[in-house]
């Protein structure tokens, strides 16, 4: 397989084909077992990874697996060096047909895996990100969770579960990748869930929480497989009576744009956004748009805007990993500052807007130390002001 992978990097298009068919000629051949689920040694690596308590399971060609546990990466015990083939297989393996040539032709794909635990209960579910490196196959697998946290239990402070009250309105939660947004998300829903009948439309890529419905009608759908795209599915999500609309990801201008008419429109729409924090976020919004449209979505989004979440995780003391938050909560001044363009200004209302469940993420870091939950030379270290941070904690 290496001889014929070559560098994927330098071939023209003729060559990528040539080497698309080449690699699905490669691929496993077709079994019973339906796609996505995951049997034989890749199910054993992923039972070894949840029994670690990793968080995630990298495979890569002339490396051992390798686990994140508690935020820190380390080779998997007493594994073997993996081989090309071996990845190659593994990374086909859970595959359709569809998917492989996917796979096989770009060089990347995301989806979504299941593993069962042989006793007819639920499946254990994870989402696997497969692409191409030094002209083999790799893998990253997140492992989801298997039941929905509360907003309480992730650590979350209390004006977060607020949003999930709202009739209408953008909620956008934040944070770099590994962050936990995807499950702040699922906590949310599922608060609407258990609260309130609601028609609830996800749209993900791919579904990674799977949603039993309790007061509220849930229908989700996966980017690849039920719809092209999110800009097209959350444009016909429009037209499908929703109460609530789930974003995985707004990536994209038109998504972007979507999301806030259906948010002026009577709609909740809560949606990830890869960024720092609040002010940066509501920064990356504006700014993908073109310069003469600027002055026209600051007016949207200050109309729309109702919250922003963003947040890290710092292991603790004991090695679990714990929620540093900011929370922006759309106020009047909050949505006048977005209108007139002084964006730069909401810092200053973040450390002031305590009264409004507002904090910024050195209060919330001093915060974790008093409480014990953090150590404060960690919590120093990743603080964005030192000196606001130790007058904080020396409060």
């Amino acid at each position: 397989m290496e001889s014929v992978a070559g560098d994927w990097r330098t071939l023209d298009d003729d060559g990528r084909a040539f080497l698309a068919q080449a690699l699905a000629s490669h691929a496993p051949p077709p079994n019973d077992t339906p796609p996505g689920e995951v049997t034989g040694q890749l199910a054993e690596l992923l039972r070894r990874a949840m029994a670690a308590g990793a968080s995630d399971l990298h495979l890569s060609a002339g490396c051992r697996p390798h686990l994140r546990v508690r935020g820190v990466l380390r080779p998997m015990d007493s594994s073997p060096v993996l081989d090309a083939a071996t990845v190659h297989e593994l990374a086909n393996g859970p595959l359709g047909p569809e998917q492989r040539r996917q796979l096989a032709t770009t060089g990347d794909l995301d989806t979504s895996l299941t593993l069962g635990d042989g006793d007819g209960g639920a499946a254990q579910r994870f989402r696997a990100n497969l692409f191409r490196q030094s002209g083999a196959l790799a893998a990253a697998i997140r492992i989801v969770p298997g039941t929905i946290p509360s907003l309480e239990s992730l650590g979350l402070p209390p004006r977060v579960s607020r949003f999930a009250d709202l009739g209408s309105g953008l909620v956008l939660v934040t944070g770099p990748t590994g962050s936990g947004k995807s499950t702040t998300l699922a906590a949310l829903i599922e608060q609407v869930n258990r609260s309130r009948p609601a028609h609830i439309v996800t749209i993900e890529d791919p579904v990674e929480y799977r949603y039993t419905p309790d007061r509220a009608l849930i229908q989700q759908r996966e980017v690849g497989s039920d719809t092209g795209s999110f800009a097209t599915a959350l444009r016909q999500a429009l037209r499908q009576d929703p109460d609530v609309i789930l974003i995985g990801e707004l990536r994209d201008l038109e998504t972007i744009r979507t999301a806030l008419t259906a948010a002026e429109t009577g709609h909740l729409v809560l949606a990830t956004l890869h960024s720092a924090d609040a002010t940066s976020a509501v920064n990356r919004v504006i700014d993908v748009f073109p310069a003469d449209q600027q002055a026209q979505i600051r007016s949207q989004l200050a109309l729309s805007l109702e919250g922003c979440i963003s947040q890290r995780l710092l292991p603790g003391p004991q090695g679990a990993l714990a929620a540093v938050t900011e929370v922006l909560v759309a106020t009047g001044a909050v949505r006048n500052l977005i209108r007139e363009d002084k964006v730069h200004q909401l810092r200053s209302v973040l450390e002031t807007g305590g009264e409004a469940g507002m904090h910024t993420f050195d209060q919330s870091l001093a915060r974790l130390v008093r409480q014990r939950v953090l150590d404060p030379a960690v919590a120093r270290g990743a603080a964005d002001n030192i000196a606001a941070f130790d007058a904080m904690v020396s409060r």
